[in-house]
Order: structure tokens, then sequence, then C-alpha cells
């Protein structure tokens, strides 16, 4: 048996784990020096939808709020201003959370249409009555098919459509006081 030295790409092998440690950390840097900048949203989602029109549907009205239904034909513009569309549940514990708000847009005259999410029609009544109802239209994506084609992860999520009709803003999660006038009052200026 011969003490052999390894062949030279066994030696590089060894040092593959390496690398990709190193890659791993470097990209770790990454994230927290964006993190401490600002640059870098956890909660962020890329949407493909951004710079684009809303996808073709159309939905079934709640039938219990007496408001007319959404359609893709209703977000094609022109608009007078923005019009927010936003995807919630009655079963959705942040969809509450961010309820306030899509109430104070409502009172300050920023059309909001709603997408109840894989909904009970009776729940979703039910939450409105007991929390008020934000929303100028209101339709009802009960299996879900139309949240998939917007690409949502989960309720709540909210759209900006601009006075065109294109999409210019996307955020998932609840929004917070603080996410309306850090984000999206100035892009209701921008867009108005």
């Amino acid at each position: 048996m011969s003490d052999a030295p390894a062949p030279r790409s066994r030696r590089w092998m060894l040092y593959a784990p390496l690398g990709l440690a190193g890659a791993a950390g470097a990209g770790f840097w990454v994230m927290l020096r964006g993190l401490q900048t600002g640059d870098y949203n956890p909660r962020g989602v890329p949407s493909v939808l951004i710079g684009r029109g809303a996808p073709d549907f159309t939905l079934p009205p709640l039938e219990a709020s007496g408001l007319p239904t959404v359609s893709a034909a209703d977000l094609r513009g022109p608009f007078p201003g923005p019009v927010l569309v936003n995807f919630w549940a009655s079963w959705c514990v942040p969809c509450i959370v961010e309820h306030p708000q899509l109430m104070r847009l409502k009172r300050e005259g920023i059309p909001v249409f709603g997408v109840n999410y894989k909904d009970k029609p009776a729940d979703a009544a039910a939450f409105l009555t007991r929390h008020g109802n934000p929303f100028s239209r209101l339709g009802v994506d009960e299996p879900g098919r139309v949240a998939i084609d917007w690409g949502v992860y989960g309720v709540p999520e909210t759209y900006l459509i601009d006075r065109q009709g294109i999409i210019r803003w996307r955020y998932a999660g609840p929004m917070t006081p603080e996410l309306v006038a850090q984000d999206l009052r100035p892009l209701l200026r921008r867009y108005a």
C-alpha cells in the first residue's frame, strides 16, 4: 500500500463545503446590511403583476352586502384616482388588524374593492356587520382561483391600481397605520 497524495480533484471536493459556507455567510451579511439600511424588506413579496393590468376574472357578489361585485373590467380604468383591491376573509386574524385602516381609507374617499377569499358567505357578511364595510365593490372567491391568478400568498393582501388600471403596488400582510403613512400614502399621491 502506498501513501500517495490524493488526486487534485479529490482535494478540491474538500474545499467545496467551505466555499458554500462562505457564500451563505456572505448572503446572510448582505441581508443583515439590507435590514439595517432599510433596503431589504423580509415581508416584501415580489409580484409579476406590478406594471401590468389585472388578470381577467369575474366574481359572484356577496349577496348579503348589497354591493356590486368586482371583475377585471372594473379595474381597467380610467379612474378619477387610484383604487385598492384587498383580498380578505372573516377567519383571518390579521384582516381584523388591518380593518380600521381600510375603514379610514374609505372615509377619505379612496375606493377599496374587496375580494372575499375562501370564506363562507354568511361568515363574511357577519364580519362586515360586526366590523363595518370598507368596500365599494365586493366579490366572493370561494374556491380561491382568482387569488391564484393574482399570486396571492395569503390574506390579507392589498394591491394598488393606478388611474389607468395598472397594478403599481402590492403588500402581503395586514396594513398598519405606519405602513399606510410611510408606503401607501405617497403612492396614493403619486398616482392620484
